[in-house]
């Protein structure tokens, strides 16, 4: 998933973008509200983690601003305002969920992935695709019911697959969930990795669609 991070403070950004890349996704981590429209302006991203006091603004005037125009990105905000009244001013002005400093970064993720399923139209963490099961909320893969282990890239580029069960995902669709700006992207990355899913999942379980991209079938 490629994630916009905005985040003022040096110590909590670094820890949250480190732990987002552990966990396979692409983060670029801006820390102004200029940066963070620069970035919208030239990159597409799947979530955004927002904080609200930043040097040169609200970050709740960005979001208010994102949903006027119609863009309905999902948004997590991260504060250290913990009243009622904000968490209520940020739901209303189009959140889709709220984090309160100091966050535990395994809640952090488990926040982000069920905003997800929910703008990917899936409700259930767990999707039984042939001989191989999936749950997304413990990040386990059962083929057979045997457990197998995935590197963070590979269960990435699965989730990226699974989230729309029989859509086609291109390439670049891929390698935008996967690296951040100044990444350096291997030409056949993608490739290696669905390579290495088959492998351990099953032939069948991505086809390759010529000229187009990637499917997992229903």
């Amino acid at each position: 998933m490629r994630i916009l991070l905005v985040e003022d403070d040096h110590v909590l950004g670094a820890a949250i973008r480190d732990h987002l890349t552990s966990g396979g996704h692409g983060v670029d981590w801006v820390q102004r509200l200029d940066d963070a429209q620069s970035a919208l302006d030239t990159a597409s991203y799947e979530l955004m983690l927002l904080d609200l006091n930043l040097p040169d603004g609200r970050g709740l005037d960005l979001l208010r601003r994102l949903r006027r125009g119609g863009d309905q990105l999902p948004v997590i905000i991260t504060t250290a305002q913990d009243q009622i009244a904000v968490r209520i001013e940020g739901l209303n002005s189009g959140a889709d969920d709220y984090l309160v400093k100091p966050f535990d970064l395994s809640e952090m993720m488990a926040r982000i992935a069920a905003v997800s399923r929910r703008y990917g139209g899936q409700t259930a963490t767990q999707l039984v695709l042939g001989d191989v099961e999936i749950d997304q909320a413990r990040r386990v893969v059962l083929v057979r019911g045997e457990s197998v282990a995935l590197s963070a890239r590979e269960w990435a580029v699965l989730e990226r697959l699974v989230s729309r069960p029989g859509a086609i995902v291109s390439k670049g669709e891929i390698e935008e969930s996967l690296y951040a700006f100044g990444a350096e992207i291997e030409s056949n990355a993608v490739e290696v990795y669905v390579s290495r899913l088959r492998k351990k999942l099953g032939r069948d379980l991505v086809q390759t669609i010529r000229g187009l991209g990637y499917q997992v079938s229903v």
